[in-house]
C-alpha cells in the first residue's frame, strides 16, 4: 500500500484510491505506474490493466464484476462500465485448516455479565413488552408513556425542553425571527433509574401479526420467541388482541421448539378476553412493574469470554468498509472464536460472490449444503419479485465506491474473519453451536438484519459504517465502527471506534482488532455504554421474507 493507493490482493484487476486522484495524475504502486485518464475520487477504483469488453474483473481475489465496454488501464470503474458478476459455488470443495491467532492474552478473561440458566450470559438486563399484532401498538405506546419516565429511563430530553421553551416564547408573543434564533441547550444529566440493575423496559413496536400469510405470522412468532428468550432479557410481557394470525399458541409453540429450556417470566394479556382496555392496561402495567422489580434483583457476575455471541453487521458502507472497519471486526471475531466465543455473520445478499470460500470453511458438507440452499432460495425469491442480489447496493454505497453487489459482498464478508463455520441458521433460528463462526440468514437491510441477529441470541453487535448510520437494537448493545477518521470526527455522537488509522498506516488490522475486542469486553461488562445505547436508538424491524435485499 502506498500513501494514496491500495491493491487488496496481488492478482486484483482493480486499484483503490485512498485519496482523490485528479485526471492526468501519475501514480505508482510497487513497480507499476499509471496515468489517471479521469479523476478518481477516494474510495473508488481504477483499472490496473487494459480490460476488454465483457471481461471478468477481480478485487479481494474474487470476481466482482464484468466490464460493459473496453477500459484502458487508469480508467475509473463506474456503474456505466462495470456490471455485477460473481463466481458460482457448489457446496464444500476442499478441506479447511484454520491458522488460529494467538489468544494467550485473553486466556481466562471474563466480563461482568448476567448469568442465565440457559447458558449464554446477558450483557444487559432488560424487561420487554411485545405486541403480537400491530393492533396493539397504541396500547404499547400508552404503556411506554406510562412506564418509561416512572421507572427513570426517560427524563425529558434536551429536544423536549427546547420545544417547551419555544412554546413558552410563542405564548409570550415572540416573533417568528425570535423563535428561529432560539438555541438548543445541552443535554442535562439524568437521575439514576428506579431499578439500578435493570437496563430498561423496552417496547418492541412492529407492523406485522395479521393481514399477511400464515407463514408471515409463524416467522414473526419465531422471531419474537428469540427476543423473549434472549440472554439480555429478564422477562417479557406480551399483548395480544386475540383474533390475529399471530396467535399466542404460535408464540408458545415457537418457544417450546426453539428454546425448550426457557424458564423466565412470561406475562400474556389478551384484549378481547379483558373487561375493557383500561382493565387490560392496568393489569399489564402492574405486572411489568412487579416483574421489573424482581428482575432488578439480579447483579452482574464474572462470565468467561466464551460467553460472547458477537453479531457482526455493516450499514451505510463505503469503499473503505472492506479495507479498514470490516477486516478489523473480522480480526476481533477471529480472536473471539479462538477463545471459544461465537461470531455470527449475516446479511446473505452481501455474501454474493464469496459463497465458495464460506462453503469450504464449513466443518461438514451438510452445513455447506444448508448454506448453499439458503443462498439459492433467497436469490430465487428476489428474482420472483423482479429483483436480484445485484440490486443490493444503495445510492450511497455506489456514490462512495461500492458499484456492484459482489464488490460490496467481498468487503462485507471480511467481518466474519477466517474461522471455521461451525453452524448455519435460517432466519428466526437460534445460535446452537458455539466456539466458531456461525452464518445466519438475514436480509442486507441494516435494521432487519440486526433485529434478526438479536433474535438468534447475539448478546453483543459490532456494526461498521462508512457513511454513518444510527442503527441500534432494543436489547442488544451495538458498537459502531467508523471506516475512516473523518467520519469518526463528524459523527462522534453515534460512533464508538475509529478504524481509520488502518488506512493511513498508523495502525494495523491486527492491533486495531485487539483494541476492538477489548472494547467489546468493556461493553459486555457494562463499563462502556455504546453511543446508540445512550441515545436510546431502539430499532426493531421484523423481515417479511423474500421482499428485502
Amino acid at each position: 500500500m502506498s500513501a494514496n493507493l491500495l491493491r487488496v490482493h496481488p492478482a486484483d484487476d482493480l486499484i483503490v484510491a485512498l485519496q482523490d486522484l485528479p485526471a492526468g495524475a501519475e501514480v505508482s504502486l510497487g513497480s507499476q505506474r499509471w496515468c489517471m485518464r479521469e479523476a478518481v475520487p477516494a474510495k473508488h477504483k481504477f483499472a490496473a490493466r487494459d480490460l476488454a469488453a465483457g471481461e471478468l474483473v477481480t478485487m479481494y481475489g474474487v470476481v466482482v464484476g464484468r466490464t460493459r465496454s473496453a477500459l484502458p488501464a487508469g480508467s475509473r470503474l463506474t456503474t456505466e462500465n462495470l456490471a455485477h458478476a460473481a463466481a458460482d459455488f457448489t457446496g464444500k470443495q476442499r478441506d479447511f485448516v484454520w491458522q488460529a491467532p494467538d489468544v494467550s492474552a485473553w486466556r481466562g478473561r471474563t466480563f461482568q455479565g448476567f448469568k442465565r440458566s440457559t447458558g449464554v450470559p446477558g450483557t444487559a438486563n432488560h424487561w420487554i413488552v411485545v405486541p403480537l399484532v400491530f393492533c396493539e401498538n397504541r396500547n404499547l405506546a400508552v404503556m411506554r408513556e406510562a412506564l418509561t419516565r416512572a421507572l427513570g429511563y426517560g427524563r425529558g430530553s434536551a429536544y423536549e425542553r427546547f420545544a417547551a421553551r419555544l412554546a413558552e416564547l410563542h405564548r409570550r408573543g415572540a416573533s417568528p425571527a425570535d423563535l428561529e434564533a432560539a438555541a438548543l441547550e445541552a443535554e442535562e444529566a439524568s437521575a439514576p433509574p428506579l431499578f439500578a440493575n435493570l437496563d430498561g423496559v423496552k417496547f418492541l413496536e412492529h407492523g406485522l401479526g395479521c393481514g399477511g400469510t400464515r407463514q408471515d405470522a409463524e416467522a414473526l412468532c419465531r422471531l419474537l420467541a428469540g427476543y423473549i428468550a434472549h440472554p439480555n432479557v429478564a422477562g417479557a410481557t406480551v399483548l395480544s388482541l386475540g383474533c390475529q394470525h399471530a396467535q399466542v399458541s404460535l408464540l408458545e409453540k415457537a418457544l417450546a421448539e426453539l428454546h425448550p429450556s426457557f424458564d423466565r417470566p412470561l406475562q400474556i394479556f389478551e384484549q378481547q378476553k379483558s373487561a375493557s382496555e383500561k382493565d387490560m392496561l392496568g393489569r399489564a402495567i402492574r405486572a411489568v412493574f412487579a416483574g421489573a422489580a424482581r428482575a432488578a434483583g439480579q447483579e452482574r457476575e464474572p462470565c468467561p469470554i466464551d460467553g460472547l455471541v458477537l453479531g457482526v453487521e455493516c450499514g451505510g458502507s463505503d469503499g473503505f468498509s472492506g479495507l479498514s472497519a470490516n477486516p478489523v471486526i473480522g480480526r476481533a471475531a477471529d480472536l473471539l472464536a479462538a477463545s471459544g466465543g461465537t461470531p455470527v455473520l449475516s446479511e446473505f445478499p452481501e455474501l454474493c460472490g464469496v459463497e465458495q470460500d464460506l462453503c469450504d470453511r464449513c466443518e461438514t458438507p451438510e452445513l455447506a449444503d444448508k448454506f448453499t440452499g439458503l443462498m439459492r432460495a433467497y436469490e430465487q425469491a428476489a428474482r420472483a419479485c423482479g429483483s436480484g442480489f445485484e440490486a443490493n447496493p444503495s445510492p450511497g454505497n455506489i456514490r462512495d465506491g461500492l458499484i456492484t453487489d459482489a464488490m460490496k459482498s467481498a468487503g462485507a464478508a471480511k467481518k466474519g474473519g477466517t474461522a471455521p463455520v461451525v453452524d448455519v441458521s435460517d432466519y428466526g433460528e437460534p445460535v446452537r453451536r458455539h466456539g466458531g463462526l456461525n452464518l445466519c440468514c438475514t436480509p442486507g437491510n441494516d435494521v432487519e438484519s440486526t433485529t434478526a441477529l438479536a433474535a438468534a441470541g447475539c448478546n453483543l453487535i459490532v456494526f461498521s459504517t462508512g457513511l454513518g448510520t444510527p442503527t441500534g437494537n432494543p436489547v442488544c448493545p451495538t458498537l459502531k465502527v467508523a471506516t475512516n477518521t473523518g467520519l469518526m470526527r463528524r459523527m462522534a455522537d453515534i460512533l464508538d471506534f475509529d478504524a481509520g488509522p488502518v488506512l493511513t498506516g498508523e495502525a494495523t488490522i491486527d492491533g486495531a482488532g485487539e483494541q476492538l475486542l477489548e472494547l467489546c469486553l468493556a461493553t459486555a461488562g457494562g463499563t462502556y455504554r455504546p453511543k446508540v445505547v445512550v441515545l436510546g436508538q431502539d430499532d426493531f424491524l421484523p423481515w417479511k421474507r423474500g421482499v428485502s435485499l
